[in-house]
């Protein structure tokens, strides 16, 4: 139950977040006015982006409060912002019939999505990895991606189902709106799920702990002072989701734009791809259980990706629905190495007492400035003249985070499967605090 209700609530958040990128060029120019559809689109997606930024605020403010009182009632709260979300997009009236107030109802609905993203991607993680046994963390810090690669591939079928079945009037009138009018639905079935979880066993274990009494602020305070190098890998793990959001929400737009492909045929060849994702992550995760996380999976996948983006956008120029398979068949399966294991492995680098705000902290913050951004900046090289730019961005930032990952300890060996490093265990015994030290995981 507890497993289903983190799984199947990570999913609906995920839908309802994704949905909007891929129909952002749908729905732009009934919602935002612009002297063109290329500038309601670059409005739709800097209100997009707006939700992003709000993530790093609601992962500093919120995440404390999830290693402070349960990770189940943050779970909780947050699929409930996110479903509101979704029925405020699906409910708007077009900005011919109420005028500003449309964009600006998007604005709030994307507020509210970005305080409750904010808030789900490291407490999901955590509550997934510390309901799993020590020698399947692997496998279970990877449902959390497993559901937002579902979770993605449903928002795209959905997508191409309603872009490939109506035409084209119906579907900038109101066809865009059944997709966020489901998610919204679909919210209600989550909160019921996990209002109904049980709380995980290793956050019950540790809240006697001094740490867990110490003030939100305070806690922070150390998180800062005992863990900077386990945030800047945990940073690190996150960042090439410059290159995933660039791929699940924006690619099917980038060969729209640049090669004149029909969107839902984009739509459908993105669908093959991540329907390998899915398949591809846990079977990672649960790999890494047996040989290890660091060398085989974000390093292989972060090397795959640092060869192959420029290549495979050079490629996309070429016509016919085959190639574009090729290429975002390629970009998703090392997206997917990268994928099964990093949540595993940014959950093995904090203790119980701060798990979540660690990750929280150092993942939305990322998320923010790299995640967010991406289809916008994908857009602004674009209208720039220059669409290569986007493969040379992305190739940049995941090459840093490559470096990065030859600095991450081994968290995964036979023996090691713990979600307290050992040495910091050790110095636990010894601290009133109870804030362990990464610096001795081997």
């Amino acid at each position: 139950m507890n497993i289903l209700a983190g799984t199947v609530g990570h999913f609906i958040e995920w839908y309802d977040w994704y949905i909007y990128g891929l129909l952002a060029a749908v729905f732009s120019s009934q919602i935002f006015p612009g002297g063109s559809s290329a500038m309601s689109l670059i409005s739709a997606l800097l209100t997009y982006a707006v939700g992003f930024v709000v993530r790093p605020l609601s992962g500093i403010i919120i995440s404390p409060l999830a290693d402070r009182y349960g990770r189940r009632v943050v779970l909780a709260t947050t699929i409930g912002g996110m479903a509101a979300g979704s029925l405020i997009l699906a409910l708007t009236p077009p900005f011919s019939a109420i005028g500003y107030a449309a964009p600006l109802l998007f604005l709030l609905a994307r507020v509210l999505q970005g305080i409750s993203a904010g808030s789900e991607m490291q407490s999901a993680i955590a509550y997934m990895v510390e309901n799993g046994s020590t020698d399947r963390r692997g496998l279970f810090g990877s449902l959390s991606n497993v559901a937002s690669g579902l979770a993605t591939l449903a928002a795209t079928g959905m997508g191409a189902i309603v872009t490939s079945t109506l035409n084209t009037h119906d579907l900038e009138t109101w066809g865009w709106r059944i997709p966020f009018a489901i998610g919204g639905l679909l919210g209600v079935v989550g909160l019921l799920l996990r209002s109904r979880a049980d709380e995980s066993p290793e956050f019950e274990a540790a809240v006697d702990s001094a740490a867990d009494r110490q003030p939100e602020n305070l806690r922070l305070r150390e998180l800062l002072r005992r863990h900077p190098k386990a945030l800047l890998q945990t940073a690190a793990l996150s960042a090439p989701a410059v290159a995933y959001y660039t791929w699940a929400t924006f690619l099917p737009t980038y060969a729209h734009l640049t090669t004149g492909r029909d969107l839902d045929s984009a739509l459908v060849g993105n669908t093959i791809g991540l329907g390998l994702l899915v398949i591809i992550v846990p079977l990672c995760g649960a790999l890494s259980d047996r040989i290890g996380r660091r060398k085989p999976f974000p390093i292989i996948g972060a090397a795959g990706m640092v060869v192959l983006f420029y290549p495979l956008l050079l490629l996309l120029q070429r016509p016919g629905f085959g190639v574009y398979v090729t290429v975002t068949v390629s970009g998703w399966v090392v997206l997917a190495i990268w994928q099964g294991v990093y949540p595993t492995i940014q959950a093995e680098l904090f203790p119980a007492a701060v798990r979540v705000s660690g990750i929280g902290v150092a993942h939305q913050i990322v998320i923010a400035a790299l995640g967010g951004t991406a289809p916008l900046i994908a857009s602004a090289f674009i209208e720039a003249g220059h669409p290569m730019g986007v493969a040379v961005y992305m190739t940049v930032i995941v090459l840093v985070c490559l470096i990065v990952y030859l600095t991450l300890p081994e968290t995964g060996r036979s023996g090691t499967h713990t979600t307290t490093p050992p040495a910091a265990a050790s110095d636990a015994e010894n601290s009133s605090t109870c804030m362990e030290s990464t610096e001795g995981t081997p």
